[in-house]
């Protein structure tokens, strides 16, 4: 037992439980961000999250890829985004490219 003021270390199954990724909210943010710094476009919002097989977890980031006037006629991309339990990036791909105006098939 730890004295009063004086902190308890942690262990290793603890600190790596505190940075791996918590829920689907946790993994779509962590997506996110690693695919803006990857690639640099603007981010329109996250699609889908899933639990991968081995843990991680899969998710489909929607980004900005080319600006256009009208903006219905703007590019968009759908990229699948990868990340281990820990939220590490693993891999991405991009899926789908499509008009910001055009409807779903």
């Amino acid at each position: 037992m730890t004295e009063p003021g004086e902190r308890r270390r942690r262990t290793t199954s603890t600190a790596t439980r505190e940075r791996g990724v918590r829920d689907a909210r946790d993994a779509a943010r962590h997506a996110a961000d690693a695919l803006s710094e990857l690639i640099g476009h603007h981010l329109e919002g996250v699609s889908a999250v899933c639990r991968g097989e081995d843990g991680g977890w899969i998710v489909n980031v929607d980004v900005l890829e080319v600006a256009r006037i009208p903006d219905t006629t703007s590019l968009l991309a759908t990229y699948e985004v990868g990340l281990n339990p820990a939220g590490d990036l693993i891999q991405y791909r991009r899926i789908a490219r499509y008009r910001r105006g055009a409807q779903d098939q």
